[in-house]
Formats: C-alpha cells, structure tokens, sequence
C-alpha cells in the first residue's frame, strides 16, 4: 500500500519528489520508494522529510515510533505551565502572537482581556495584513454552552455580556483581509490561544474563573502529538461554528 499522507503532503507543499531528494540529500528512486512501497526511512531521514514538509513525523508514518518516543516528544513540548493564567507575564501574550507568520487562533467563550488590549487587536491586523490568517472563536452568547458556564463560573448572564462586548470589539478587525471571526456552541474544556508552533492552553476548572485556571506553554516539536492534538479540536470546533460578518 502507498503511503498516501507523504504523497499528499509533497502536494500541499506543492513539492515534488525531486525537490524533496535535493532537500534531505537522497536519490529520488528512494523517495520513489517511501511513497510507492511504503518503506519507512530512517529517524534522519523522517525528521528531515517532516521538517521540509512542515508536519509531522507521527502523521506520516505513524508506525514508525514507539508509545515510549512519542510521548518523550510530547512531554518536551511543554515549555513551561503557570499555575493560574493571571500569573502568565503580560508581555507573553504579545510574543506568543508577535512570532507567528502564518497561524494565529483564539479558541475562547469571550477571552475577553484579550479583546479589550488594544496592543494585541493592532497586532492580529498587521499579522493579517501581512499573510497570516487569524482566526478568532467566541462562544454564541445565546447557546446553552454559555449559559451553563456562566453558572458554573457564578457569572449568570455575565458571560454572555462579556462575549457581546467582546464581539464589538472584534468587528473592526473584520474588515481587514485575513481576520475571521465564528461563534461556536461547544463546551470547552479548554481555552486554546495559538501563535504558529506554539500555545498557551488555559484549562477550565468547574466553579473557577478562567483567570484563576492553570496555564500550559507548549512548543511543537517533531514526533510529539500534544499540540497537534489541540490543534485538531481548534479546527473541529472552528468548522463546526457560525461565520461572524462585518
């Protein structure tokens, strides 16, 4: 069987098989190989074809690494976790964003101090202004979600107030190409704020505000799959949400 994930990934790379062999310095019937016959190359080989690619090892040979390595991989994408994310520096917020070329996300129900910094919302317009595409999810303040947290969180109609102000605060954004903006009415587990490779994941705590829940900065890192996967659910979520207009 082919390997099906290589070839599509030299395609959305827009990279050929001879491109990719000048790349890693090997002859292209070897590549040939990888891909027509399945073989699996060696762990250089992997890295340095996942590099040129921009993916990840795991994904295009998923067999290839044992339990043992994957999670040696994932656990030093960790970079470091804060205990509460009001004790995250301010100025992380800013660099976690200002290093991104391609990829920004916000995954929030209102992450509203986000929306209200002014530094952060001229930010994601020159990031989009200059090719990234920047995607921001908000709860929908009249899903059953929001109103669930907001009790959680002893907010009641609070929350949904909080992603109103924070939608009108987010709308001029939308009229710079590149910024887009849905609802989503799923429940998170999770906050996730994405800055190309890297995140700073804000966990929920049931009766806790967001504010006072631990903090996790994660770092990709070839052959671990912690911030793949919550990559993947930023994208689950963000395909299953409601476009926001102008």
């Amino acid at each position: 069987m082919a390997n099906e994930r290589l070839r599509a990934a030299l395609l959305e790379r827009g990279a050929s098989v001879t491109e990719l062999a000048e790349a890693i310095q090997v002859d292209p019937k070897t590549v040939e190989r990888w891909i027509t016959k399945n073989r699996t190359p060696y762990r250089k080989h992997r890295f340095a074809v996942a590099s040129f690619l921009k993916t990840d090892e795991s994904y295009l040979w998923p067999e290839a690494l044992t339990p043992q390595q994957v999670a040696a991989a994932s656990e030093s994408e960790i970079v470091t976790l804060y205990p509460h994310r009001w004790a995250v520096p301010r100025d992380a917020w800013g660099r976690l964003f200002a290093q991104a070329e391609r990829e920004i996300g916000v995954l929030v129900y209102s992450g509203i101090f986000i929306a209200q910094d002014t530094g952060i919302m001229r930010l994601f317009a020159e990031k989009a202004s200059a090719g990234a595409r920047v995607r921001i999810l908000l709860g929908d303040p009249d899903s059953v979600e929001v109103a669930q947290r907001g009790a959680d969180e002893g907010l009641g109609d609070g929350m949904a107030a909080q992603i109103r102000t924070a939608l009108v605060l987010y709308r001029p954004l939308l009229r710079v190409d590149g910024v887009e903006l849905r609802l989503h009415h799923t429940i998170l587990y999770n906050s996730i704020y994405r800055g190309g490779d890297q995140l700073l994941v804000n966990t929920h705590i049931y009766g806790k505000f967001a504010a006072d829940a631990p903090v996790m900065h994660l770092r990709k890192v070839l052959g671990g799959d912690m911030v793949s996967m919550y990559a993947e659910s930023f994208d689950d979520v963000w395909d299953s949400a409601t476009p926001v207009e102008c």
